[in-house]
C-alpha cells in the first residue's frame, strides 16, 4: 500500500508541475495581457542630423559600433538620418567620436536626460532625442573659471 501511495502522488505531482508550465508558457507569449511596463519595448527616434560634419554615432548594446577599423565600410548609423530605435525602459548611452552623454527611457516610454545637457540635447518627455551639439561646453558655452586662475 506505501508504494501505491508514492506512486499516486509521484503521478499528481507530475500532473501539477505539466499544469505550472503550461500556464506559464501560454502567459510568457502575450496571450494573457500585455507584457510587463519594464519589457515593452518603445519606438524611440535619435535625430544627430544637426551635427556637421556628418559623422556616426551608437547606442551601445543597440546598434553596431562606431569603433571599427574602418568607419566607412562600418554598419554603425550616421548623423545624416534620424533612426528609430526599439528600446526597453532603462539606462542608456549616445555615443559620438566627440561626444557622448546618458539617457533614459522610462516606464512610459518618454527620454529624460540630465538638464544640464539642455544647451545641446532636446526630447525630454518626448519619444524623440534630438543631438544639437558635437561636443558639450560648461556653464553655457563660457570658459570655466577654473582656467582663470593664475599659478
Amino acid at each position: 500500500m506505501t508504494s501505491r501511495f508514492l506512486r499516486q502522488r509521484v503521478v499528481s505531482l507530475a500532473g501539477v508541475i505539466v499544469l505550472g508550465l503550461t500556464a506559464s508558457l501560454w502567459t510568457s507569449e502575450g496571450q494573457a495581457g500585455p507584457p510587463p511596463a519594464h519589457l515593452k519595448e518603445h519606438a524611440i527616434t535619435i535625430d544627430a542630423t544637426k551635427l556637421v560634419p556628418q559623422s556616426w554615432w551608437q547606442v551601445p548594446g543597440v546598434t553596431p559600433t562606431i569603433w571599427t577599423l574602418d568607419p566607412e565600410t562600418s554598419d554603425a548609423y550616421k548623423t545624416s538620418e534620424p533612426r528609430e530605435l526599439l528600446l526597453k525602459p532603462g539606462k542608456y548611452k549616445f555615443i559620438s567620436f566627440t561626444f557622448d552623454f546618458p539617457f533614459m527611457v522610462n516606464l512610459d516610454g518618454t527620454i529624460d536626460f540630465s538638464k544640464s545637457l539642455d544647451q545641446c540635447i532636446e526630447g525630454r518627455g518626448t519619444q524623440t532625442l534630438v543631438v544639437r551639439c558635437k561636443r558639450m561646453y560648461p556653464h553655457g558655452g563660457q570658459r570655466d573659471q577654473y582656467y582663470e586662475q593664475n599659478p
